[in-house]
């Protein structure tokens, strides 16, 4: 059973101030509970009390998970990192003491100052990615001082050093708030297309599985290029642009639903049902499956924020004429898990 002193363990690694034996904690509660809705209903009771006696903190239970899941993965990658370096260490010692033979032995040793020759020593790119997985969302800090989050299932790459290189790929959801550097351009690849930021704060949607780009600017400037279009394209705040087949859409909009997972909300404005299975089911880790095909004209509205899947299962068969069950996970012969799957009918008459 979790309890309050395990909340604040919690609390304190998420802002990076635990100590050994608190981190090995977080880290053996994940490995535990996997599954952040699994872990999210273990906490949820004892995490209402924890605000009710802390008012100055500001955040939801979802976004201290979001955190957690976010230092694990930077302190995973400074372990990889620092491997790498050591591993690099040792090659560079062993190869200059082998080296040094062969220099003598070859007849080729300074003993007077050299002749004028400039040595430039560089440091092979490092590939960084950052990661959140299904069920989660997660912050992330760029060096360039670029700031963002990344949607369940998403993941962002880029190389080090950045400084001189503002280039990252995208799969997935992220949305960004980019550093100004008008003599750096800030470009992201996705899929095929290309954006390309003066300074601005955006939604993009690259899922490569759905087989279509969305950009939602909120402020700023982005220039988007694809192959089969002629010319940049360059969008204007409350703009939403879609690549799809080659062409591209650009229309007003709202930018207001597409940011509105960042703060840890699902927000549905008359969305075919469809785009709806898809989104909960990245949201929650699970499968989705509608079972008649004509439940693809549906809509859904609605805004969902700390909910479980049950509950918002509940909240779309109530206002409108579907039904559902669920299937729960369960252990296959390999040691592995089935996900949870969900089955979506339409009511009898």
């Amino acid at each position: 059973m979790i309890q309050q002193s395990d909340i604040e363990k919690l609390v304190r690694f998420s802002k990076g101030q635990s100590d050994a034996e608190e981190t090995r904690y977080v880290y053996s509660l994940f490995a535990e509970k996997e599954d952040s809705d699994e872990l999210k209903y273990y906490l949820k009771d004892e995490w209402k009390k924890y605000l009710e006696n802390n008012e100055g903190v500001d955040y939801n239970l979802s976004h201290l998970l979001d955190s957690i899941h976010h230092r694990i993965h930077v302190i995973e990658n400074r372990k990889k990192h620092s491997i790498t370096w050591r591993i690099y260490r040792w090659y560079s010692v062993a190869a200059a003491v082998l080296l040094i033979p062969l220099l003598i032995a070859g007849g080729i040793w300074f003993t007077k100052e050299p002749a004028v020759e400039t040595v430039y020593v560089t440091e092979n790119p490092i590939n960084s990615t950052i990661h959140a997985p299904l069920g989660s969302r997660i912050s992330f800090n760029l060096p360039d001082g670029t700031k963002g989050w990344l949607n369940s299932g998403s993941s962002l790459e880029y190389q080090l050093p950045f400084g001189n290189n503002r280039q990252i790929t995208v799969q997935g959801e992220a949305w960004l708030n980019v550093t100004k550097d008008p003599s750096n351009p800030f470009k992201i690849n996705a899929g095929r297309s290309k954006v390309t930021v003066l300074g601005t704060k955006f939604n993009l949607n690259a899922y490569p599985e759905e087989n279509y780009v969305e950009v939602v600017l909120e402020e700023g400037k982005v220039e988007f290029t694809a192959p089969g279009v002629n010319s940049e394209v360059e969008m204007k705040p409350s703009e939403r642009l879609i690549y799809s087949n080659n062409s591209v859409h650009v229309a007003a909009t709202d930018p207001t639903k597409y940011a509105a997972w960042v703060e840890g909300k699902m927000m549905f404005r008359s969305d075919p049902l469809p785009e709806v299975a898809r989104r909960i089911a990245r949201w929650y880790n699970v499968e989705v499956e509608l079972m008649d095909k004509e439940l693809e004209k549906d809509v859904i509205r609605g805004t969902f924020q700390d909910d479980s899947l049950e509950e918002v299962l509940h909240y779309i068969s109530m206002t409108s004429p579907l039904r559902y069950r669920i299937i729960e996970r369960k252990a296959l012969d390999d040691g592995t898990y089935q996900k949870k799957k969900v089955l979506i009918y339409r009511k009898n008459r």
